[in-house]
């Protein structure tokens, strides 16, 4: 084989290898991979160029690595349990009181592709969110301030209003989800309205206090009566005068102030019947 011809045949190969490394670029430059997270479904959307008709497909793409055109979108759907948060401020009680409290609302996509190709991938924003917003507002307006931040019951009548509410709300409107449940948490009042209630407290307690205390005064002053009364009893039938029965309880104090001392005491008496106890000291 001559020179010529060799050269012909590397010539030949080397443009096939060029021909197929620029396919593979072409063709890697228009797809990309698809892989969605654990508990995500992403939901495709066809937009050919030339031919061909777009929109959401039919079938997810679930699990694993996955190649679609480079003009395919794609959104990703979290099938999992998840939660929404919102936040009221000023929602006007049935007394008239503006409390501040947060909501959240528990639910689960059961189709994905319905959901996107139905509601767009804003569908929470677009579809929901004010639904919960004004069905706790309505549900709010019929509690007083009181019950709203202290009251269990009236908590879980509210959560159970609004769940019902919504759950119809998402039949009426086809939303392809499942609520599992909306929770309210206790009003906070404002801060005037709980210094109020702390000072409304103190006073209580302080009232309290002193009905106690007038108890236990009551009780002592009954207690001192019916030991006069005692007294005056014994004094009777013992035949003494009031004079004579204060000497005797003298008398008594003095004999139990003295049989503590172990060296005794003197008592010495005078004219007029005066009693002195002399401590004796102590060797």
């Amino acid at each position: 084989m001559d020179d010529q011809r060799i050269s012909k045949i590397l010539k030949f190969g080397i443009g096939v290898c060029v021909i197929i490394f620029a396919g593979l670029i072409s063709f890697a430059t228009m797809i990309k991979a698809v892989k969605p997270g654990p508990g995500e479904e992403v939901v495709l959307i066809s937009k050919p160029i030339f031919f061909g008709k777009g929109g959401v497909l039919p079938d997810t793409i679930k699990t694993g690595r996955s190649y679609v055109a480079w003009t395919t979108d794609q959104v990703v759907v979290n099938v999992q349990p998840q939660q929404a948060g919102v936040h009221f401020e000023d929602i006007m009680s049935s007394d008239g009181v503006p409390l501040d409290f947060d909501a959240v609302i528990r639910y689960r996509v059961t189709d994905s592709v319905k959901l996107i190709q139905s509601f767009g991938k804003d569908w929470y924003a677009n579809n929901l969110n004010a639904e919960v917003m004004n069905r706790v507002r309505q549900a709010v307006r019929k509690h007083g301030m009181n019950e709203t931040a202290i009251d269990t019951k009236a908590i879980e009548a509210i959560d159970a209003e609004v769940s019902k509410s919504i759950e119809e709300y998402i039949v009426k409107a086809g939303l392809p989800i499942a609520l599992i449940d909306i929770t309210v948490g206790k009003a906070n009042p404002p801060d005037s309205i709980k210094n109020q209630r702390v000072e409304t407290a103190a006073q209580q307690q302080r009232v309290i206090t002193e009905g106690q205390r007038k108890l236990a005064e009551d009780a002592r002053k009954e207690a001192e009566n019916s030991r006069a009364k005692a007294d005056n009893v014994y004094r009777e039938s013992m035949q003494l005068s009031p004079d004579q029965f204060l000497q005797l309880e003298q008398i008594k104090m003095l004999r139990s102030a003295c049989g503590s001392e172990k060296g005794g005491c003197t008592f010495l008496i005078g004219d007029t019947g005066k009693i002195s106890p002399i401590v004796n000291m102590k060797k």
